[in-house]
């Protein structure tokens, strides 16, 4: 527990503490298989035109729900991408959702950027959430009251007043032909007022990473909840802001997000809106 032993401590209750030790050993159990599938030659279907899945997150995904069905109660339901029906969608009880491995194109392309993402919602809410990048060794972890922590130090967002000195993020959707025209109109409103934008490929790094100060600023659409549910709740911890992009309360179960610093938001809204 060592990992992660003061983002647990820091929980509210004693039963999320268990639950987030959980989500944790569940999401360096993950990560050590997909570090060690890392080098070897990939099994990749196609489940869209440009949507991948390989053999590392299938092993991912039943070694995450194995080892959370092992430590946390297995009344808890679970939101899994790789085993995910469209057809059901959780209601107000306990989900687990997960993303097994944030990122496999970067995976199936042998670009070290990658996630597993773990969260535990509740109401459509997620109330502790756990982004492990096993190829930085990096584990961030957090709750709800309970603060933001990276390889269990406290982390907190930046304090860029100005565009001008800001680096944001951003990601293209699966269905990008789509969203194409809204996609290059944001970036051309956003590009020239800002220092740069990155492109990670993976939702919850780039969450992670403004959570942790790396970014001021990211925003993304066509989303689903396993994008998400862990990186906006480690934002807001972090002393971030995450809206839609109308500014409203955002919730994993909406498709569009920015998440800021806080203090950039209204400016960052503006443009992309």
């Amino acid at each position: 527990m060592s990992r992660f032993n003061n983002a647990v401590q820091s929980c509210p209750s004693e039963e999320m503490k268990t639950l987030l030790a959980a989500a944790a050993h569940a999401a360096l159990t993950a990560g050590a298989i997909i570090r060690e599938l890392y080098d070897k030659p990939h099994t990749i279907k196609m489940k869209g035109e440009i949507d991948l899945v390989t053999e590392a997150d299938v092993a991912a995904e039943t070694a995450i729900i194995a080892s959370l069905r092992e430590d946390a109660p297995d009344d808890i339901a679970v939101m899994a991408e790789e085993s995910f029906d469209e057809t059901t969608e959780p209601g107000k009880g306990r989900t687990w959702v997960i993303d097994p491995l944030d990122g496999t194109t970067n995976f199936a392309h042998n670009i070290p950027l990658f996630a597993v993402s773990i969260a535990l919602v509740e109401n459509r809410q997620p109330e502790l959430g756990v982004i492990y990048c096993p190829m930085q060794d990096e584990l961030f972890v957090t709750s709800r009251g309970g603060g933001a922590w990276l390889n269990d130090r406290k982390i907190r967002v930046t304090e860029t007043d100005f565009l001008v000195q800001s680096l944001v993020a951003t990601g293209f959707p699966y269905d990008i032909r789509d969203h194409l025209n809204q996609i290059l109109e944001q970036t051309r409103s956003v590009l020239p007022k800002v220092r740069d934008i990155r492109r990670c490929g993976a939702a919850a790094v780039d969450l992670a990473y403004v959570a942790c100060g790396r970014f001021d600023g990211f925003w993304e659409m066509a989303l689903k909840p396993w994008d998400t549910a862990a990186g906006c709740l480690l934002v807001k911890e972090a002393g971030g802001r995450v809206t839609d992009f109308l500014g409203q309360q955002y919730t994993p179960f909406k498709k569009e997000i920015l998440a800021t610093n806080t203090r950039l938001h209204t400016l960052l809204l503006d443009l992309i809106a």
